[in-house]
C-alpha cells in the first residue's frame, strides 16, 4: 500500500455507487470534493459523508465553500455568506469591525459544514482585486494585499475555531489575468518581482497560519513556461522555499482547459498529475469526471499506480502527513446543537 493518498475525486450523485466505492477504497485515493450535485438536503449530506467516513475514516471529505457564488450548499439551514468583497468593503468602512465579521464567517462556514461532515473547504480566496478577472471578481477582498492578507486572516481564525483547516488560492495570484483558467490559459507577463511585492505578498505574511494552498492554472512567462501548479519553480522553490510555506499544496482542477496543456502539448490525466506531483504538489484534483461513469477516474487511479511502480513519481510520508493534518482533531458540533450554541449564534448576528 502506498504511503501517501494523492487523489482527490468526486462522485457523481447523492449517494455511493459500487463503483464510487470501489474508487474511495484506492490506497491512492486521499479524499474526495463534493458538488451541488451532491447535494439534496442536509440529512442527505450528512448521510453521504457518514458512507464516505465508515469506507475510510482517513479520506478529506472537501468542498468550494467560499460565500457568494461559490457556495455549494445554499439551502435547508445553510447560511448564505456574503461574497468576500463585501467584507474587503465593510473594512474601507470600519477595518476592527470588517476583521470581526471575517472570523464570524469563518465560524459559520467551518461550524455548518462540519455539522454535516464535512471537513474541509477550500477557502480563503487570496487574489487580489484588480477588477478584470471575470473568475474571481467579488470573490476577492480587496485590491491592497495587506487589506486580503488580514481579512483572510481573520476568516482563518474562525474557521480554525470550528475545528477547520483552510486553503489560499490561487498562488502566486489569478486577479491581475481576464482570461478564465477553466476555460484558458491565461498568461501573466509581469516580473517576478512585480508579483511577489504584490499578488504573492500574501502568502509570505500568512506562512504561519495558511495550511493549504491551491495555486493557479496561470503561466507567468517571465518566471517559468509552466502553469504555477506545474511548476517546481513556483512551488518548491518560490511558495516552499522564499515564502517559508509548510503546509498541503493542491493541484487546482486536472480537468481544467489549462492543466493538461504542458510544453506546448496535450497530456493525459496521469501524466498532468505525476507533473503537478514531481512539481512539488501533494494532492491532485480530478473533478466533474465521474458523471459519466467514472472512466477518467478509473483512468487516473490505474495510471498512477502504474506511474508509480515505474518510480514515475514518488510517495511521500510528508506529503501524505500534510494531508492527514488537514483532518479536523475536535468533534463537530450537531446541527440541532450548533443552531442553540451561544458562539455561533453570536458569529450568526455578525455575518453581513
Amino acid at each position: 500500500m502506498s504511503p501517501h493518498a494523492p487523489l482527490i475525486i468526486d462522485i457523481a450523485g447523492l449517494n455511493l455507487s459500487k463503483a464510487d466505492r470501489q474508487r474511495l477504497k484506492n490506497p491512492l485515493t486521499g479524499g474526495i470534493i463534493l458538488f451541488a450535485r451532491n447535494w439534496e438536503n442536509r440529512a442527505q449530506l450528512t448521510a453521504l459523508c457518514a458512507q464516505i467516513k465508515k469506507i475510510r475514516k482517513d479520506l478529506l471529505i472537501c468542498v468550494d465553500h467560499e460565500g457568494g457564488r461559490v457556495q455549494r450548499f445554499k439551502t435547508d439551514g445553510f447560511t448564505h455568506l456574503p461574497p468576500m468583497r463585501t467584507l474587503g468593503q465593510l473594512w474601507l468602512k470600519d477595518a476592527m469591525a470588517a476583521t470581526n465579521a471575517a472570523t464570524a464567517c469563518g465560524y459559520v462556514l467551518g461550524a455548518e459544514l462540519r455539522a454535516c461532515g464535512v471537513d474541509f473547504s477550500y477557502t480563503p480566496v487570496l487574489d487580489l482585486d484588480y477588477g478584470e478577472s471575470s473568475v474571481i471578481g467579488d470573490r476577492a477582498f480587496a485590491r491592497d494585499p495587506r487589506i486580503v492578507g488580514l481579512l483572510a486572516k481573520s476568516l482563518m481564525h474562525g474557521l480554525l475555531q470550528s475545528g477547520m483547516a483552510n486553503c489560499g488560492k490561487h498562488f502566486p495570484g489569478h486577479g491581475f489575468v481576464k482570461a478564465d483558467s477553466h476555460t484558458d490559459i491565461p498568461v501573466d507577463k509581469r516580473s517576478l518581482k512585480a508579483i511577489l511585492a504584490d499578488d504573492a505578498a500574501p502568502y509570505d505574511w500568512l506562512n504561519t497560519t495558511l495550511t493549504s494552498v491551491m495555486p493557479a492554472h496561470v503561466i507567468y512567462p517571465k518566471v517559468d513556461a509552466r502553469p504555477a501548479g506545474f511548476s517546481e519553480k513556483w512551488l518548491t522553490y518560490i511558495l516552499r522555499g522564499q515564502l517559508g510555506f509548510g503546509g498541503a499544496i493542491f493541484s487546482d482542477d486536472l480537468s481544467m482547459a489549462g492543466a493538461r496543456l504542458l510544453d506546448g502539448k496535450q497530456v493525459s490525466y496521469t501524466q498532468a498529475a505525476v507533473a503537478a506531483l514531481n512539481a512539488g504538489c501533494d494532492m491532485v484534483l480530478l473533478c466533474n469526471q465521474s458523471v459519466d461513469g467514472g472512466e477518467a477516474v478509473d483512468e487516473l487511479l490505474n495510471g498512477m499506480a502504474e506511474a508509480l511502480l515505474k518510480q514515475q513519481w514518488e510517495a511521500l510520508e510528508s506529503s501524505e502527513a500534510r494531508r492527514l493534518d488537514l483532518l479536523p482533531t475536535t468533534p463537530a458540533i450537531a446541527w440541532d446543537d450548533l443552531m442553540l450554541h451561544p458562539a455561533y449564534m453570536h458569529a450568526l448576528g455578525l455575518v453581513p
